[in-house]
């Protein structure tokens, strides 16, 4: 497969590693960019890549939430620009689809396209959505949601505008720290609740990568041993909820926190706009060139 300069400089945006290993990468992985940011990491010519992908959408996510905090919802809807994402008919469209799902509680999003928006509504979700297209001229699609519905415990969300949002079910805690580990997670960005919660295949692939680091430095076997099991509890504390310092007190653990509050986290989730889109990236210069030339 031919390596293109757009393959070698989207690898280098996403890995900062140089231009020459970056096309070797590509060219050892017949182009697979995922499969070249691992030779990378294992050559220790990149950071560890966690992001879930690159933006490629524009839209919001939002959060209904029911007053006494026991049930949730968190929806993410996208359009094509920022623009539509702004507009008032966007938004309300949105808000009331969230409402939706915490007073109807569809199991899958084919139920929701099918539920009337409320409110006396004559539209289904899926009609109102097919409206919004024309009156708005993009392409507006429902991505995602999740509901939470809680007994014992209390549901904490935060929003980071109408881009990053995060939900947590919590028992043996107040509204602030459910609100408090909410900005956590959004700042941070774990991957599961504690080590246990790790599938069994990235573990196993972050101590390939590591050991692979490791075995250039020359040590003996059970010098590397060591050195890759201290680098995973260190890739652990990292990752994981529990094991990450707390962004409020870097001093202690999320996990130590909870402790002293005799609280538990049962669950959380975290929704980005956009996240897991490879976006390409407008180069208007080439595109004024592109209609001179055609005109």
């Amino acid at each position: 497969m031919a390596i293109t300069a757009q393959m070698v400089k989207d690898l280098r945006e996403r890995t900062g590693a140089g231009m020459m290993e970056c096309k070797k990468a590509l060219q050892e992985t017949n182009g697979n960019e995922d499969a070249a940011i691992e030779v990378l990491r294992k050559r220790g010519l990149a950071k560890a890549e966690r992001k879930a992908g690159r933006l490629a959408a524009e839209g919001a996510i939002v959060i209904a939430m029911s007053e006494n905090r026991t049930q949730s919802a968190m929806l993410e809807v996208n359009c094509e620009t920022d623009f539509v994402a702004a507009d008032q008919h966007f938004k309300g469209f949105v808000d009331q689809v969230a409402g939706q799902l915490v007073a109807e509680g569809p199991d899958d999003i084919p139920a929701l396209r099918r539920l009337y928006l409320g409110d006396g509504s004559n539209d289904t979700v899926e009609r109102a959505q097919t409206s919004l297209i024309a009156k708005l001229g993009e392409n507006i699609q429902i991505r995602r949601f999740i509901r939470y519905q809680t007994q014992a415990g209390l549901i904490g969300a935060y929003l980071h505008g109408n881009r990053i949002g995060v939900m947590l079910e919590i028992e043996g805690s107040d509204a602030v720290l459910a609100r408090d580990l909410c900005m956590h997670i959004a700042a941070s960005r774990p991957l599961c609740l504690d080590q246990d919660d790790l599938p069994a295949h990235i573990v196993e692939k972050e101590r390939e990568i590591l050991t692979a680091q490791a075995q250039d430095s020359g040590k003996p076997a059970e010098i590397v041993h060591k050195m890759v099991e201290g680098r995973l509890r260190k890739w652990f504390e990292e990752v994981t909820l529990l094991g990450q310092p707390f962004v409020k007190d870097p001093e202690q653990s999320v996990g130590a926190l909870l402790e002293k509050a005799d609280a538990r986290v049962l669950r959380f989730a975290r929704y980005e706009v956009g996240e897991g889109f490879d976006k390409k990236r407008a180069n208007f210069a080439e595109e004024v060139a592109a209609q001179v030339k055609d005109s």
